[in-house]
């Protein structure tokens, strides 16, 4: 049974690690990347664990929200979302999705993020949650160069029940 929580410093080694297997040609974070972000009160990262796993740390998958504005006037982005290689296609990034999106939706928040152009799974998974391209940044990713598209997804409104 997989499981979901908040990430800490303990968890910056192994997220280390997944960074450079899935964005080596584009700058991965380093342990100290991930210590830096958690430290601010305005992130909210997700781990995805396997106590089935391999892997010692059993760490699989990780997503970030970054809070942004003041209270009532809440903007959200992406700044990082990824699974490991091996347990790719099986749901799991959806998981953290369906997560971070629960967190905007209470904030009534709009959530930004950019995308590789090339990333057409990703792209799909993130137009299916309501997300729409708004923008082109030309050689956002370094040192590969790659483009990538800005997406929006609009706030939800709240309805009441």
């Amino acid at each position: 049974m997989l499981e979901i929580r908040p990430l800490d410093a303990y968890d910056a080694p192994r997220l280390a690690e997944l960074e450079k297997i899935l964005f080596e040609a584009d700058s991965p974070w380093t342990e100290r990347d991930f210590t830096e972000v958690f430290a601010q009160p305005h992130n909210f990262y997700i781990g995805v664990y396997d106590p089935e796993s391999d892997h010692p740390e059993k760490l699989i998958g990780y997503a970030g929200l970054g809070i942004l504005g003041p209270s009532g006037g809440h903007e959200c982005e992406i700044q990082t979302i990824g699974v490991d290689p091996s347990c790719q296609r099986q749901g799991i990034g959806r998981m953290m999705m369906d997560n971070l999106m629960y967190v905007a939706d209470e904030l009534r928040a709009p959530v930004f993020l950019e995308v590789r152009t090339d990333n057409q799974p990703a792209i799909r998974m993130y137009e299916s949650y309501g997300f729409s391209q708004v923008g082109l940044r030309k050689n956002y990713y370094q040192p590969s160069g790659a483009d990538a598209f800005v997406m929006v997804r609009e706030k939800k409104e709240h309805t009441p029940s």
